[in-house]
């Protein structure tokens, strides 16, 4: 399956708490070269992921909001 695949299939949360376990395996040390940049590069995916839930989210709340606001436009009984 390709990263690709797994990105798509990742819940917010999923991303986050592999991304944060991903950090601490960095932090943590003790691995090859190799190993490092495959978790580097993980790392970044998985920032991605969360960054595009977050704007998606952040979208959401902006039409949401938006919404609102021209509806109590509308509304004169609002005023």
């Amino acid at each position: 399956m390709s990263s690709r695949t797994d990105e798509a299939a990742l819940s917010y949360e999923q991303a986050r708490d592999e991304l944060i376990e991903t950090v601490r395996r960095l932090e943590a040390g003790g691995t090859s070269l190799e190993e490092s940049l495959a978790l580097w590069e993980r790392g970044e995916e998985l920032a991605r992921v969360c960054r595009r839930w977050l704007e998606g989210a952040r979208a959401r709340l902006d039409a949401a909001l938006a919404e609102e606001e021209e509806e109590a436009a509308g509304d004169p009984e609002e005023e």
